[in-house]
């Protein structure tokens, strides 16, 4: 019912024009009975052709929606939008589908104002067609987009106009082929295939985060894992040779590598661990050596006890006091002195171990996996918010410094779970 009414619109409104034209034409120009038969014919012809010519407006509409309704069958399009995007992002996706539309020109653009207007030359769907042309098709009447983004809150709303570039009372007359109402479904699929893209492409990104961070505490795991049973095997082997000569020391030894296993078995991982924590385990570990080294081995710790509680990467520490020791003092005659000192400086907690042995002399220098390890872990923990530095010592031995950040605000809180 919908198309006949339809065409009935188009066909009356054609017969009503053509009437008035061959009324004034017979009353100013011709007076003779035939060629008021003409006239008549004209109009009769012209109410066909534009019959014949909704009818084929009817069949393409209904072949490219599947239904015919008033606003299918309309020659403006109006869409409304909802963009899951900021403002912004909703606009740069419209302007690029805009762009690409077949017979797309003159395409302006405001950003600022959320804004696009475009000119689309109409691409005739039956080129050549007689009727077509007959009711004023081929002329250089096309179509024009106007699109306009309103902001709504996270989300952007756009208004979407397809209309042809004439006056809206022409509507009664020519007939776009359903040019508009394919401009206004291509427009809105090419949004919804955008949208789709930005849709996977966050998830892509975000399942590669994810990877990437399993992948970074496997990694720390690992890293972490290559330490402990380093010191563990020099450990044991030193209490082994005790035994035989020692007893009563050996039972010392293992007796503070219970202490130190107590401080660093439940540590898995770098969560939650403190420089209080691996101030603990560094001095059970240093126990150990001065049961060997005797005099040899002097500690001077100055940290201050603000920053017993403050974040720090496990087994760092450690792993400078052990390099300090096996390569700097170990090998010097006399032994020498260790230094740990923590300091805070623009928001950065710096710890340098110091020792004055024997330096980065041939016999005495290395830089092994322990260091190795320390950088790798402090570039996958902080990335560029860390810092590694290893220098000389004057007069003698060598200083490793390593900074990472430091925030007071969550020192005292870390340091009361860890203990707690």
């Amino acid at each position: 019912m919908t198309s006949f009414f339809f065409i009935f619109r188009v066909t009356l409104a054609w017969t009503i024009a053509n009437t008035i034209l061959a009324i004034t034409l017979a009353h100013t120009l011709l007076h003779d009975r035939d060629s008021g038969s003409a006239l008549l014919l004209l109009v009769l012809g012209a109410a066909g052709l534009a019959a014949v010519t909704a009818f084929s407006h009817v069949r393409r509409v209904r072949l490219l929606t599947g239904e015919v309704n008033p606003g299918t069958l309309a020659s403006r399009q109006r869409r409304q939008i909802e963009v899951p995007f900021e403002a912004g992002e909703t606009f740069d996706i419209i302007d690029a589908a805009i762009r690409e539309l077949p017979g797309a020109e003159q395409v302006d653009s405001a950003r600022d104002s959320l804004q696009v207007r475009a000119k689309i030359r109409y691409l005739h769907p039956y080129r050549g067609g007689l009727l077509f042309q007959m009711t004023g098709h081929s002329g250089p009447s096309g179509n024009q987009v106007i699109v306009t983004v309103t902001p709504n809150g996270d989300a952007g709303s756009v208004t979407l106009i397809c209309e042809p570039e004439r006056w809206a009372w022409t509507d009664w007359f020519l007939l776009d082929a359903g040019a508009n109402l394919e401009n206004a479904d291509a427009i809105g699929r090419a949004v919804a295939r955008r949208v789709a893209e930005r849709r996977r492409s966050e998830q892509a990104a975000a399942i590669q985060t994810a990877t990437e961070k399993e992948l970074t505490v496997a990694k720390l795991s690992l890293l972490h894992a290559q330490v402990e049973p380093h010191f563990l095997y020099n450990t044991l082997a030193n209490a082994q040779l005790l035994t035989r000569s020692d007893p009563a020391r050996a039972d010392e030894m293992l007796g503070n590598l219970i202490t130190y296993l107590r401080n660093s078995l439940p540590r898995t991982d770098d969560a939650l661990a403190t420089l209080g924590h691996e101030l603990e385990r560094v001095r059970a570990y240093l126990d150990i050596l001065a049961i060997r080294m005797g005099p040899r081995l002097r500690l001077q710790v100055e940290v201050a006890a603000p920053l017993h509680g403050a974040p720090f990467p496990a087994m760092m520490l450690q792993t400078l006091v052990e390099n300090a020791i096996k390569h700097g003092l170990e090998p010097k005659p006399g032994g020498g002195t260790v230094w740990i000192i923590a300091r805070v400086h623009d928001g950065a907690l710096a710890l340098t171990v110091a020792d004055d042995g024997r330096g980065f002399s041939a016999e005495g220098g290395g830089t092994g996996i322990g260091l190795r390890n320390v950088r790798e872990r402090l570039r996958l923990a902080y990335g560029s918010g860390a810092g590694f530095t290893i220098v000389s010592n004057y007069p003698c031995g060598v200083a490793a410094t390593i900074s990472v950040p430091y925030s007071a605000a969550v020192t005292a809180p870390l340091e009361e779970k860890l203990h707690g």
